[in-house]
């Protein structure tokens, strides 16, 4: 039997099946797929800042396709053309935006920002907006002029609180700071003392407070209960017999009367006073006029 192929048809046949299964291989690892039915979109950039085929796409964090190629324009550099391979099942909505984003580590990716209307879809092959997200990096540097001018003044803050922190009146400051700190814990734990203290006693004084509180209300009742009718009536009947008694002294009729009313009787009594005055006087200076005293049966004038 004669040999249908011969050995050099062979090794060419190996080495073109492995050269395919090594290319399959490279895009295999690049991410992209060879017989695949993504679709095709572009995004344009001004700066793709280390953008390169094989670079994934994501929409919400999730991986949709990826960068197939980029397109330079050495006629128009500005204007640098990617070529998105996305999932057939992904429609992107009118005025979606290619961001390009970095991590930490330095991997570039393409995120996908969606258009506000979801009803209105971008046709295949359409060119959609690229734009360059500033990392994190890329904020710091910028803002190391106003680090660099900031520098002098850290240097003079660190002096002073250096200067501060070395100066023997803060460690006394926080010496007696100390001292306040445990003279107030003192205080709150005799404070906690006196509300237990007071709490204990609370329901006494409470029911002291009851028990007054029910002595003043049966005196009320007491008074209310009391015929203040009777009582008033009484006071009336007194005070008319004060009025009588005050009518009375006030005529001339009786002995009162005529003692408080008539002067001729008042200075008769006046008269007769200073006569009784006037004999007591003299039987005190002359008793020998009004008492005889015999010793040996004479008597003496």
């Amino acid at each position: 039997m004669k040999k249908i192929l011969s050995n050099e048809v062979k090794i060419a046949l190996i080495a073109i099946i492995g050269v395919a299964i090594m290319y399959i291989g490279m895009n295999f690892l690049k991410g992209l797929t060879i017989f695949s039915s993504d679709d095709n979109y572009y995004a344009c950039f001004n700066d793709v800042s280390g953008l390169s085929a094989s670079n994934p796409v994501y929409a919400n964090g999730y991986r949709v396709g990826v960068v197939e190629k980029i397109e330079f324009d050495y006629n128009h550099p500005d204007k640098i053309v990617a070529v998105l391979g996305l999932d057939n099942e992904l429609s992107l909505p009118r005025g979606t935006i290619a961001e390009i984003t970095s991590d930490f580590l330095g991997n570039v990716k393409l995120e996908l920002r969606f258009g506000p209307n979801p009803l209105d879809k971008l046709q295949l092959g359409d060119t959609i907006e690229g734009r360059l997200q500033m990392g994190i990096m890329a904020k710091a540097a910028e803002m190391m002029p106003q680090i660099e001018q900031m520098l002098p003044k850290l240097d003079s803050i660190l002096a002073s609180v250096s200067g501060l922190l070395s100066d023997p009146a803060l460690s006394g400051t926080l010496h007696h700071a100390e001292q306040i700190t445990n003279n107030l814990t003192a205080t709150t734990r005799q404070i906690n003392t006196l509300l237990a203290t007071v709490n204990g006693n609370m329901p006494t004084m409470v029911a002291k407070v009851d028990s007054m509180l029910t002595n003043a209300e049966q005196v009320t009742q007491q008074l209310t209960q009391l015929n203040l009718q009777n009582t008033m009536q009484r006071v009336d009947a007194v005070l008319d017999n004060l009025q009588q008694l005050t009518a009375q002294l006030n005529s001339k009729e009786g002995s009162m009367g005529l003692l408080l009313n008539d002067p001729g009787l008042y200075e008769n009594l006046t008269s007769t006073m200073r006569a009784a005055d006037s004999l007591l006087q003299d039987i005190k200076e002359h008793p020998s006029r009004y008492i005889n005293v015999s010793v040996f049966g004479r008597k003496n004038r």
